[in-house]
């Protein structure tokens, strides 16, 4: 199914609030004498240190031999190094002698841990690609719902990686419960925040930047809540969807694979806003062509080359939520003729 198995994925994320929010998708109950990974409240921080990142990342010399007609030649690039998982022997990238590691319990422990309280705790942490990335959420404790009904869980996401693929990267979101998609928190402000820090010498001196993050979590619960009220007071009429598939998801004239696809995810889209409980409540509004688009990405796009969660996971750090939903609205804005979200000044 992907690289990393439910095996995996039980043993190496873990998942807290399932008592608000249920299980994850790839939630299988623990055999006797197993530790279960789900927790019906917030993750412990100490679990989080203990379960999976009790390990410290090393670094290695890049050796390389060779056989020529004298004998067995060795070689030494002293120029790169390798950074290796020592518990389990897997080397997780090559780097020049520059790259800084952003130990996992630092970048996303202990920097986390400045902020948590009764109003804020750890939501999801885990592990993927063998530990070359990792990940800890930080949510509410509380689900906030709309007046609309759309009940959702804001965040603050820490990330980072050892293999080069994400710089250590902070940033808010919303989760929805219905169907454990995430949201954008950000597509009616022009002051949202994303921090990234790239794994460079001087990485450690933009630990401010990250403090000046990690305050706005608060900030997001609101700001999701305005979009949702105004993107559910915008009529879309089935016409105007229909012309908006046209535009989101284009038909090619000649027949081939790209048109099977094509009608292939557009019928996956209809059924979605006609008939699927994630959906179709808000049928005839934009947070229902909103939520059509990120559910489709989300649960029912092709995955190559990844898991799914690592795949949404990846999307919530590098920004492409964002860019995705507002992709969406931004469409829906020229089928509609008209503006949907006011821009925060």
């Amino acid at each position: 199914m992907s690289r990393e198995s439910l095996t995996w994925l039980n043993q190496n994320t873990l998942i807290g609030f399932t008592a608000k929010r249920g299980t994850a998708w790839h939630y299988r109950a623990s055999r006797q004498g197993d530790e279960p990974n789900h927790y019906p409240g917030p993750i412990p921080v100490a679990d989080v240190k203990r379960r999976l990142f009790h390990w410290e990342p090393v670094e290695g010399s890049l050796e390389t031999t060779y056989l020529t007609g004298d004998g067995v030649t060795r070689l030494t690039d002293r120029t790169r190094k390798t950074i290796i998982r020592p518990d389990t022997g897997h080397i997780l990238g090559v780097f020049k002698q520059g790259f800084q590691i952003h130990e996992y319990k630092r970048w996303l422990v202990e920097h986390i841990e400045t902020i948590l309280d009764d109003d804020l705790a750890i939501g999801s942490a885990g592990l993927l690609k063998n530990g070359a990335v990792a990940w800890v959420q930080v949510e509410l404790p509380d689900t906030c719902t709309t007046p609309e009904g759309i009940a959702f869980r804001p965040f603050l996401s820490a990330a980072t990686s050892l293999d080069g693929s994400l710089s250590s990267t902070y940033q808010t979101g919303a989760q929805l419960i219905v169907c454990d998609n995430t949201l954008s928190a950000a597509l009616a402000s022009n002051n949202a925040k994303r921090v990234k820090i790239k794994h460079s010498r001087n990485s450690l001196d933009r630990i401010v930047d990250v403090r000046d993050a990690l305050g706005i979590i608060h900030q997001a619960a609101d700001a999701f809540a305005a979009e949702v009220r105004q993107l559910c007071r915008v009529e879309v009429t089935d016409g105007h969807w229909r012309t908006f598939l046209d535009r989101h998801v284009p038909l090619p004239a000649e027949r081939g694979q790209g048109r099977t696809m094509a009608q292939s995810k557009r019928q996956a889209l209809m059924r979605l806003w006609k008939y699927d409980e994630r959906v179709s409540p808000w049928r005839n509004t934009a947070f229902g062509v909103l939520q059509a688009v990120n559910t489709f990405t989300h649960h029912e796009q092709i995955v190559r080359g990844a898991v799914r969660a690592e795949r949404n996971m990846d999307r919530v750090v590098k920004g492409k939520i964002d860019d995705l939903d507002l992709s969406t609205v931004q469409t829906l804005e020229r089928v509609l003729d008209r503006s949907i979200l006011v821009k925060a000044a």
